[in-house]
Parts: C-alpha cells; structure tokens; sequence
C-alpha cells in the first residue's frame, strides 16, 4: 500500500480515552442545591424567604440558649447572673430533673427500679418490633409486664407470678377447648384465669414478704415516668381490643355487630378529657365496694377504651381495603374463620393499617399529659403544679415547656420513623 492511500485512512484509537469528570453542576452538593432548592425561579424565591425566616428565628433563640444558666437555686439568682442579658434559665431544670421525670413522691433510693424497668422495656420490644430476632426472645416480652409491675409498684414478688399462672392457665384451656368452638376456648380460658387470680389472692397475703421490694402506691407515681407507663400500657392493651372490635363489627351475629357499633360510634363521640373524669369520679362505683381501685388502673381502662375504638376504625379500613377473593381463598383452604384471620386476612390488613394506627398510637402518647386535669403529676402536672407552684421558679415557662416539648418530640418522632423502616420492609405499596 502506497504512503498516499496510507494517509487518506482514518487514525482508528486502540485504547480508549480516560473518563472525564462530571460537569460541577451535574454532581454533589450543586446539582442537589440546584434542583432541590433553585430548580425554578419560584422555588427560589421561596428558598430565599425560608432562609430569611430561619434566620430571624435562629437571631432571636441562639443567644437565649447559648447565654442560658445551668447552675442557680431560683429565677432571682438566674437573672443576677445574667444582669439583663438575654438568656434561658435552665438551672430549673438541673434543680428539678427528679420531679420531672418521676415526680415530687417517688422515693429517690428507688429511682433505680424504673430505670431498670425502662432498659427491659426495650429489650421485651425488640423481638416484636424486629422481627429478624430470634422468636426466643418472645419470652422476654411476655414475662416484661409483670417484671415491670414488680419493679415499679414493688410487693412481694409472687402477687405478679399467680397473675402469669393465670393467664398461662387460661391460655392452655383456651388452646384445649378452641378445636371445638372459638367461643368456648375464649369463655372456658378466661374462666381459669379467673379461678386461679381469685385462689392466688387468698394465697398471696401469706407471702408478701417472701422477695419483696418496698411498695410504691400509684399517687406516688408522676413525672415522665407516669406518661411513658400510661403510654405503653394503654397502646398495648388497645391494639387486641381494637382488633377484636373490627371483627365483632364484622361480624354475622347481629348482636355481637350491634354492640361493637353502639361502643364504638359512643366512645368516637365522646371527649377523652370527659371519659378521664368519668374515671376519676365515676368508674369506682362499677367496681365491688372496698375493693379499692386506684386511680391509676381506672384512667388506663378509659384510654385504652378510648383508643380501641379508634384502632378499631382503622382496622375496619385495613379489612374493608383487602379483596373479596382473600376470604374466598381462605374458603378454598378449609381454613375456618378464627384460622383464616389470623394466617391471611389480619397479617394484610394490619400491614396495610400500619400509618393509621402509628398515627394513633402517636396521638395517644401525647393525650396522657391530660391526665393531669385530674391531679395526676404527670409531666405537664408536675411543671404546673409544684414546681411552677414554688417561689424560687414561679414565672419560668418557657424552659420546661420546652423540655416537655423535647422529650415528647423524642419519642413520638422515633415511632413515626420505626412506622415509615417497617413500611418499607413489608412493602405496603406493593400488595
């Protein structure tokens, strides 16, 4: 081949060029700026005036925080320190921390006893919560309660123990009976726990000082403390009534329907702060005289009551959401109906209930602080009665408002954002 044609051929690259790197704008933090907060001129204008706003609220609250005192005995020594600057005065906080978080009764040598409960706490949910655990770890959880009770309210540790024979007792008829009917396993196991409570309430007396813990009564109880019993108490209780409401409503048995309709529509009608004094004053006379129910018990029995109903609607929508053709293919199985509900119909109806009854579960742990309309110190009791009460505190707000505000937003953030991980991972928009 001559040079000339050799020349006229296109030079043909045997290794290829090396990557070039990205334009500024199309990578990191630009390209996110640009179309997150400047993709057009009105989302500009609006980022513009979100940071002015920012900026005002950040000027005003900044040097309140930061010029704060921590260590004073009252607001009067608070504001010598600060000589009219502006500045928070947290040292109610550090002066008051105890009464906050388990109020003004509650032995301090005891203060242990609830923390202990509250690490367990977390260790009884995770097999509930994540379910990748192993299922062993369910025995933690089903022993808690009673751990729990024996921890805080203290006694002779057997008071707990025949209440665990009773429900085990109860459970082993029902499981003995349900092959013959759901109604008579239900009926002959709550017969037997109540046989063996009533044998182990003669029992008890005659050991309550066989490993026993000094005995706290519920009005001693406040705090923090008060509002994160009553929060997981009441939502733990009101999930199973809530789901035994949505299939009694469901139900082909008028009167079992009618009666979960009545209970439910009455109790949606009806102001949580008027059940609460209906707790208070009322709900003692339906209860043997001298038995002497404290406070405690009959505000649970009303908030639980209370949100069952609400869970009850929303599972009712979860239900109501699901296919004609699930029932039918659990009517193809042989399954019969206490076995279609629990291995098809509820496992998807609960999955697709999970934002409503998170929502619910959310609304209801910040509806315990109105217990305190009712003289229960709980958190919001405690900072306006005793200590705001006090002549070395009167007149600061602000600082324990906000620690309520901060703790409260603590945990009801946490479980919107446990809702939204277990959302994903059962994927609820992929039915």
């Amino acid at each position: 081949m001559s040079d000339t044609h050799a020349e006229s051929v296109a030079f043909v690259r045997e290794t290829s060029l090396p990557p070039a790197a990205p334009p500024v704008a199309e990578t990191g933090i630009v390209k996110w700026v640009r179309e997150n907060l400047f993709a057009t001129w009105a989302n500009g204008l609006l980022t513009v005036a979100s940071l002015y706003v920012i900026y005002l609220i950040l000027r005003a609250t900044m040097p309140w925080l930061f010029n704060g005192v921590w260590n004073a005995s009252s607001l009067a020594e608070c504001r010598e320190i600060l000589q009219g600057t502006t500045g928070g005065c947290f040292a109610v906080l550090t002066e008051r921390w105890n009464q906050l978080l388990f109020g003004f009764t509650y032995p301090t040598e005891l203060y242990w006893r609830p923390l202990v409960a509250f690490v367990l706490m977390f260790v009884a949910l995770a097999p509930v919560l994540f379910f990748d655990l192993p299922r062993k770890l369910l025995i933690v959880t089903g022993l808690f309660p009673f751990i729990a009770y024996w921890l805080i309210w203290g006694g002779s540790i057997f008071v707990p123990v025949f209440v665990l024979v009773g429900f085990v007792v109860g459970y082993l008829v029902y499981v003995r009976f349900e092959k013959v009917s759901f109604a008579a396993g239900f009926f002959g196991g709550l017969a037997a726990a109540v046989v063996v409570w009533t044998v182990s309430g003669a029992i008890t007396p005659s050991l309550e000082n066989v490993l026993a813990l000094e005995a706290v009564p519920s009005r001693d109880m406040g705090g923090y403390m008060l509002n994160m019993m009553l929060g997981v108490t009441c939502v733990s209780l009101s999930l199973p009534i809530g789901i035994a409401l949505a299939l009694g409503r469901q139900s082909s048995m008028p009167l079992i329907k009618w009666i979960c309709v009545i209970f439910i529509e009455f109790v949606r009608g009806v102001p949580l702060i008027t059940l609460l004094f209906v707790a208070n004053v009322m709900l003692a006379y339906f209860f043997p005289p001298g038995s002497g129910v404290d406070l405690f018990l009959r505000v649970v029995i009303m908030i639980t009551l209370f949100s069952s109903a609400y869970i009850a609607e929303v599972i009712r929508g979860g239900l109501a959401a699901l296919p004609k053709g699930q029932y039918e293919a659990a009517d193809s199985l042989g399954l019969d109906y206490p076995q279609a509900m629990r291995l098809i119909i509820l496992p998807q109806a609960l999955k697709i209930s999970i934002p409503g009854i998170v929502n619910i579960a959310v609304g209801l742990f910040k509806d315990t602080t109105l217990v305190s309309v009712i003289s229960m110190f709980d958190i919001l009791g405690m900072i306006r009665g005793p200590i705001l009460a006090s002549t070395e505190w009167n007149g600061v707000y602000w600082e324990l408002l906000g620690f309520a505000c901060v703790v409260f937003f603590v945990v009801c953030y946490s479980i919107s954002q446990y809702s939204q991980w277990l959302e994903r991972r059962l994927a609820t928009d992929h039915r």
